[in-house]
C-alpha cells in the first residue's frame, strides 16, 4: 500500500467519510476557483455535512482567509 493510500485510508476512518467520497470531494476541489468565498463556503458546507459537523462563522471566516492566503499546510499527512 502507498503512502496516499495509507493516508486516504487514516482520513477515512478518522472522518468516517468513505474513500470514494473524499476522492470526489478532491476531485470537485480541483475545479474551483479558490480565490472565490462562494467556491470555498460551497465546499467546506459540503465536507461539514459529510461529517455531521458544524462551522461557526468565526471558523469559516478562518477557514476562507486560509484558503485565500494560500497557507494551507503542505504537509497533510502531519495532522491525520
Amino acid at each position: 500500500m502507498d503512502k496516499h493510500e495509507k493516508l486516504l485510508d487514516k482520513v477515512s476512518s478518522k472522518t468516517h467519510v468513505s474513500k470514494q467520497d473524499i476522492l470526489a470531494l478532491a476531485s470537485d476541489l480541483q475545479t474551483k476557483d479558490l480565490s472565490n468565498e462562494d467556491n470555498i463556503k460551497d465546499f467546506v458546507y459540503k465536507i461539514s455535512k459529510m461529517t455531521n459537523k458544524q462551522v461557526r462563522p468565526e471558523q469559516m471566516d478562518k477557514i476562507i482567509s486560509v484558503i485565500k492566503n494560500n497557507q494551507v499546510p503542505k504537509d497533510i499527512d502531519k495532522f491525520v
